[in-house]
């Protein structure tokens, strides 16, 4: 007789939306596709009362271990990564729903060298970012020679940190750019609302957070959606002088005031499910 598969054990971080709609989606389908829960854990422990089963509720984050994890799934800040990151990877895979940690270089090279010694794979999945795998690979090349990113939401949808805040506030009734610059800088002032920026710099690592750039736009009219504008550019043909270019523009319907569009929850599901172990590296998901 065939010996059964041993189903893969997922944590998940982050009781929000997001980590609600993964735990849900592991309960009830992750049979079908050989995973189960080992642990959820939300920083407010109450939220998870009579929505979670109390043997999988994780009171001390610290105890992760315990709960023998094959993939950790942080869906809650970018702190976790920078706190935790590290040590999850010297027990299992780790993919992390918040990247815009990685704009702290010590964050990334911690976790990447940390994949590289203890074997397990540190995942980023692509989310809003449409066309994540072709910049990858333009970056592989060394064909990539600029990307931006634009994003455009309702002010109600941004969480906002410093000088930006203060923006938003006077971008209430007419479209404001409230950043326009390098993604590395404007990750600490939009730590939950640039994700997709962050991944596109992961992704177009040969420009990185430094040269990857990122426009953030206020736009009181934009009740029901997430923009996302994206524009890659590649080398030049000697022959006609024509420059290589891309550009999309992907709309998300999304609940007004909403930090994350609906079709990117079924963006991390699949991205869950591509997360069966690709070895001691990083990979876009």
């Amino acid at each position: 007789m065939a010996q059964e598969k041993k189903a893969r054990r997922i944590g998940i971080i982050g009781f929000g939306h997001l980590g609600q709609y993964l735990t849900e989606m592991i309960e009830l389908e992750g049979y079908q596709h050989g995973l189960e829960l080992a642990f959820v854990w939300n920083r407010n422990q109450k939220k998870m009362e009579g929505r979670v089963r109390k043997e999988l509720e994780l009171r001390d984050l610290s105890k992760f271990v315990e709960r023998r994890a094959d993939l950790i799934v942080e869906v809650a800040h970018p702190q976790i990564a920078k706190d935790y990151g590290e040590e999850f990877l010297k027990h299992a895979d780790f993919m992390v729903g918040s990247p815009t940690a990685f704009a702290e270089q010590r964050v990334d090279t911690k976790c990447q060298e940390a994949a590289r010694k203890y074997g397990h794979t540190l995942y980023v999945p692509s989310g809003a970012l449409w066309g994540a795998e072709d910049i990858q690979k333009m970056a592989n090349r060394g064909t990539l020679k600029a990307l931006k990113v634009t994003m455009s939401k309702h002010p109600g949808s941004f969480k906002l940190e410093g000088a930006l805040r203060e923006m938003k506030e006077r971008a209430q009734e007419r479209r404001t750019v409230l950043y326009d610059g390098p993604v590395r800088s404007l990750c600490p002032l939009a730590p939950n609302n640039v994700n997709t920026m962050a991944a596109a710099a992961m992704a177009g690592h040969n420009l990185g957070f430094d040269h990857v750039w990122g426009c953030l736009v206020a736009d009181p009219g934009l009740l029901d959606w997430h923009v996302v504008d994206i524009e890659v550019t590649g080398p030049v043909d000697p022959a006609s002088g024509h420059e290589f270019t891309v550009k999309t523009s992907r709309r998300n319907p999304s609940a007004p005031g909403a930090v994350t569009g609906k079709a990117t929850y079924a963006s991390f599901w699949s991205s869950v499910l591509n997360c069966k172990g690709h070895g001691g590296r990083l990979y876009l998901c």
